[in-house]
C-alpha cells in the first residue's frame, strides 16, 4: 500500500484499486483508521482523537489532491505525493 504523506508520526497510505466510499487509511502509534474523503468520517477503525483532527486538518488542505489519488489508485496508476502537515 503506497504511502503518500507522513507527519507528527502519522502515516497516510491508500490501495490500489480500494473499496468504495474513496478513503485513505491514517495510521498512527500501531491503531488504523479508514477515513471517507468527502466527509472525514472514520469508516472503520480508530486513531487516537488528537491525530483524527490532525489528519482531518491535513485533508481537507488537500482534498483534490485526495480525489486524484484516489481516482490514479483505482486506475493502478502510480500515486503522487501530498504535503505534509507542518
Amino acid at each position: 500500500m503506497p504511502e503518500i504523506s507522513r507527519f507528527f508520526g502519522i502515516v497516510i497510505r491508500m490501495y490500489f484499486n480500494d473499496h468504495l466510499p474513496p478513503h485513505f487509511h491514517a495510521r498512527y502509534g500501531g491503531e488504523e483508521a479508514f477515513i471517507a474523503i468527502g466527509s472525514l468520517d472514520v469508516l472503520h477503525g480508530d486513531i487516537p482523537s488528537r491525530a483524527h483532527e490532525l489528519v482531518c486538518e491535513w485533508a481537507m488542505t488537500h482534498h483534490d489532491e485526495l480525489m486524484e489519488n484516489w481516482a490514479r489508485a483505482r486506475d493502478r496508476k502510480p500515486l503522487r505525493r501530498i504535503e505534509p502537515l507542518r
